[in-house]
């Protein structure tokens, strides 16, 4: 019996040191993936030259690539993954569903629609289209988890709510870039594809300030997060209001995506493959850490595929996470509905 016991427990003491590890090796993919984005390129950097920019050298021909174009870049893809990694975690494990990602149950469509109504309609820039994104967001949120019956339904239900909500704010979305002037609709169309191109250190500091606010919070709602996992009578019973956590949870989640999609667009379904990915990497636990890196890495690297590997076609991010994030999805779907999960 003695055997037996040890046995079963050596899996759960080295959980947390799997954890870790994983979390040390994303972390080295997404500084590989940094200086891969710094150093490659049209124009190679060497090491010498990357090392006596960052420095503060002045060096011909190097110093504006790496300083305006490459590294703001690298770095709001980085923070974008990261945000949007979170904020898919949130979701999927809040409502106990892979497919209860911002992309899928219309969040992304209302930071996406409220921020092209701000650019077109409004005028809006900086800060005031986060906050434009933000509130989209959040009032679609609201709109699909309140009729699902706070999330009592996390089913078919929630994601169908999600996905009719997506479609009528895209509609709302084409209806103004053909009301618009040709100039101004080709903007908003490339943001809405989502890009890095555009990416700037201001776009770095809008970014930065949300996640150092954010990231925090989340780490301490996530504890919150592990209790709801238990159901809502052992949740209740432990001393958690579980209507408040519910709600902060989805106002965090939404301030994450309409951070991250304020600056870049909507970038397709890194959201949605960055909990699973990090589930399958630390053998099914939720780890927002990994959640985060995962992001981070798909972003940097779906960034240099689309600038790098097409030869003279330079395609955004978006479209390159849109056609990772497509099979994994229709493969969920078909999984889902053979295990007979599909609400």
């Amino acid at each position: 019996m003695t055997a037996t016991v040890t046995d079963r427990t050596v899996p759960t003491l080295r959980r947390p040191h799997r954890g870790r590890r994983i979390a040390a090796a994303l972390g080295g993919a997404v500084v590989v993936l940094f200086l891969v984005k710094l150093l490659l390129g049209s124009l190679t950097v060497t090491v010498p030259e990357l090392l006596a920019v960052l420095s503060g050298e002045t060096v011909p021909g190097v110093s504006f690539i790496v300083m305006e174009d490459r590294l703001p870049t690298a770095l709001v893809g980085a923070l974008a993954g990261a945000a949007l990694g979170l904020s898919g975690t949130i979701f999927q494990t809040l409502l106990r569903n892979p497919l209860a990602s911002p992309d899928i149950i219309g969040i992304g469509f209302g930071a996406a629609t409220a921020a092209v109504t701000g650019m077109l309609v409004l005028g809006l820039q900086g800060p005031w289209l986060s906050v434009a994104a933000f509130v989209g967001a959040l009032a679609v949120a609201l709109v699909v988890y309140f009729l699902a019956d706070s999330g009592q339904h996390t089913g078919g239900r929630l994601i169908l709510m999600g996905i009719g909500a997506g479609a009528m704010l895209h509609a709302v979305m084409n209806y103004l870039l053909t009301s618009t002037d040709v100039r101004s609709a080709g903007d908003a169309l490339h943001w809405l594809v989502g890009s890095l191109s555009n990416s700037n250190w201001e776009r770095v500091g809008t970014l930065a300030a949300a996640l150092a606010v954010l990231a925090p919070l989340t780490a301490f709602a996530a504890t919150r997060l592990k209790v709801l996992q238990l159901g809502d009578d052992a949740a209740a019973g432990l001393g958690v209001d579980v209507s408040r956590s519910r709600l902060t949870l989805v106002v965090l989640g939404v301030a994450l995506t309409a951070a991250a999609t304020s600056v870049t667009g909507p970038i397709a379904f890194v959201a949605f493959l960055a909990g699973p990915l990090a589930r399958l990497l630390t053998g099914g636990r939720t780890d927002f850490l990994c959640s985060a890196l995962v992001g981070s890495a798909l972003v940097l690297a779906a960034d240099f595929a689309g600038s790098n590997l097409f030869g003279d076609t330079s395609l955004p991010v978006g479209v390159v996470t849109g056609a990772l994030g497509a099979p994994f999805l229709l493969w969920l779907l078909v999984r889902s509905n053979q295990q007979g999960m599909g609400g």
